[in-house]
């Protein structure tokens, strides 16, 4: 039996090595995808002929803007598909990988807002306008921190997993109604994919080299947010453990 024991832990031991390996090289992939970005953002994507000056360049950091829209909605996308997870299975794995989505998404929709203003400056002559895409974006960001604080204001895992899945479930609604709002309302945003609005303002022709770009910008982020998905995750399935073996010294 002991024999038995020592191999199994050996094995276990040769596949969490592996899957160590196979996460350094995600690291390093999303690592060389977000260099790829920086030079093809900077240096390999034609300028925007209809644009110039300050506005030209400031266009720029569409790339990174697109890439940050990319991960922030996987994260969101990752949390509906973690709680639905959690209340149909019950296990708190699917409520680790919801909370580590929100997170993230948290995170690059503050990437989002970011860009997005340092953009508008030139082309709008405003770091922020209340146009109902940029409006309701900020909305999705806040409702997603309330589900943070809100999660750490109760102590019982299950609990809390049940209360901040069922949260979840309604925050994504928010996520669709930002997506349509530069298409539903009046706004000066333009709307780059699948479809128009005769009201936006700022639109701008997508070359070959602008659109290359900006597959290597979803690529780069997409790598990078499920790195970082995965090291969070397994970050908070420690903290679980852990918290689990303090209640049973004390």
């Amino acid at each position: 039996m002991a024999n038995v024991t020592l191999k199994m832990e050996e094995q276990s031991k040769v596949q969490m090595s592996w899957v160590d390996v196979g996460l350094m090289a995600l690291d390093a992939a999303a690592a060389l995808a977000l260099v790829a970005l920086v030079w093809a953002a900077l240096l390999y994507a034609k300028p925007a002929t209809n644009l110039a000056g300050d506005e030209q360049l400031a266009q720029r950091i569409f790339y990174f803007h697109i890439g940050n829209v990319t991960a922030a909605f996987l994260g969101f996308v990752v949390s509906l598909i973690g709680s639905v997870g959690y209340l149909v299975r019950r296990q708190l794995g699917w409520d680790r990988l919801a909370h580590a989505g929100i997170e993230l998404g948290v995170i690059f929709g503050a990437g989002v807002l970011l860009s997005g203003s340092i953009w508008a400056k030139p082309t709008w002559n405003t770091f922020w306008t209340w146009d109902p895409r940029l409006t309701t974006a900020a909305i999705t960001v806040l409702i997603y921190v309330a589900y943070l604080l809100f999660r750490n204001g109760i102590d019982n895992q299950h609990t809390r997993a049940l209360f901040s899945s069922i949260y979840a479930l309604f925050a994504f609604l928010s996520v669709p109604l930002t997506y349509y709002s530069a298409r539903w309302f009046r706004t000066i945003h333009p709307v780059v994919f699948n479809g128009s609005n005769a009201e936006a303002q700022g639109d701008f022709g997508i070359g070959a080299t602008m659109s290359q770009t900006l597959m290597i910008g979803t690529v780069a982020y997409t790598l990078l947010f499920a790195a970082l998905l995965i090291h969070r995750w397994r970050q908070l399935r420690l903290e679980d453990e852990l918290t689990e073996l303090t209640e049973e010294l004390y």
